[in-house]
């Protein structure tokens, strides 16, 4: 476990999570840069037992978390040890791994005392569940926020359905079928942030969190270096978005976007995706998971907080896991020989069963979640 401190309050450099106090702030970076702070179950432990420290500490008033480097946050968690684990057979290890890390979110989900996150730069997957829960969630002009888990196979977790779950009229299901990237301004708009900084103020916003010499509360400092973004890109999308991603399946959203014109774009906009694009995209991507996900999302939306919604996500990617052979093979085209042609199982929306969601739905885990 990769927590060292001293009583000075100073971290080793070379640790994958640096975990040390300034004032009455408790710091926590995680320091991974080469992998892009990529998190394995040390560091996911790291993190988990820090804010236990931290809790019923009278000293620390405010935990602060960002990560090293300045390419982001966190890209997510380690997906090539994901494949050898299940493709080694170890799958207590996987189990292992997401339990931890999905009590390591709800742990900053719950949290009694406030949490700064600072999603700069990339920021996806299991950087989403570091981030996404914090009480003040703060993005730059570098932030990039994805739940990118269709593209492997795979569908959100880490209680990214809650975030999605909650986002504005369909882009929840947009974000999450597409594994759309989203900006400062988006994440702003799409409920995943509170603030926008720019990330050449973030460390004198440490150092009035750590040092401030008054009451004033944690959000109301953070408001002094608070910036007014763009535009969202992502909110100039809402009217097709909504239309198509209302649809109650996947083929039928593929449908509405066939259906859908072209939207003008405005004179000195950037090029942004149609729905025919859209569809194209979605047709390309394993049709398993386009279900199961759009039925998670659902399913978030009307549930009572974030460790519920962890529940629901547990069962389903545990299903992939054990039954399911398209993680395994949107991992290896992606990441392990990065062929970019995946096979999946089905390879069509078309050859789906017509409740392909059920079985991921209902599964039992073989260890709960919160035993």
């Amino acid at each position: 476990m990769s927590i060292v401190e001293d009583a000075q309050g100073s971290a080793a450099a070379d640790a994958e999570v640096l975990v040390r106090t300034e004032g009455a702030l408790g710091w926590i970076t995680l320091n991974r840069p080469r992998a892009l702070n990529a998190l394995n179950v040390g560091m996911i432990g790291a993190v988990h037992a820090a804010l236990d420290t931290w809790r019923d500490d009278s000293d620390i008033e405010i935990v602060y978390i960002d990560g090293a480097g300045d390419r982001g946050l966190c890209a997510g968690g380690d997906v090539r040890e994901l494949h050898r684990q299940i493709t080694a057979g170890r799958s207590a290890d996987t189990v292992e791994f997401f339990r931890e890390e999905y009590a390591m979110n709800a742990a900053i989900a719950e949290y009694p005392k406030t949490v700064v996150a600072i999603a700069d730069g990339i920021t996806m997957g299991g950087g989403i569940g570091v981030a996404g829960h914090a009480a003040i969630r703060v993005v730059t002009e570098r932030s990039q926020l994805a739940m990118p888990e269709v593209k492997i196979g795979f569908t959100p977790d880490v209680g990214g359905t809650w975030l999605l779950g909650h986002a504005p009229g369909r882009l929840g299901e947009f974000l999450a079928l597409t594994a759309g990237t989203m900006n400062g301004s988006d994440a702003l708009y799409a409920g995943f942030a509170d603030f926008y900084v720019p990330s050449e103020r973030l460390e004198a916003l440490r150092d009035a969190l750590a040092h401030r010499a008054d009451p004033t509360g944690p959000s109301e400092i953070v408001m002094l270096f608070d910036e007014t973004p763009d535009p969202s890109p992502l909110s100039a999308q809402q009217g097709w978005i909504d239309e198509a991603f209302s649809a109650d399946t996947v083929p039928e959203i593929a449908a509405r976007l066939r259906a859908n014109p072209a939207p003008e774009i405005a004179d000195g906009a950037g090029p942004e995706p149609t729905p025919a694009d859209t569809a194209d995209l979605l047709e390309s991507l394993a049709p398993t998971a386009l279900v199961v996900t759009l039925d998670a999302v659902r399913e978030a939306r009307g549930m009572d907080s974030v460790r519920d919604a962890l529940a629901g996500e547990y069962r389903r990617v545990l299903w992939f896991v054990h039954n399911h052979p398209d993680l395994v093979e949107g991992i290896r085209a992606q990441l392990v020989d990065k062929d970019r042609d995946p096979h999946w199982d089905p390879q069509t929306l078309a050859d789906l069963a017509p409740d392909a969601s059920a079985e991921a739905r209902d599964y039992v885990p073989p260890v709960p979640l919160w035993a």
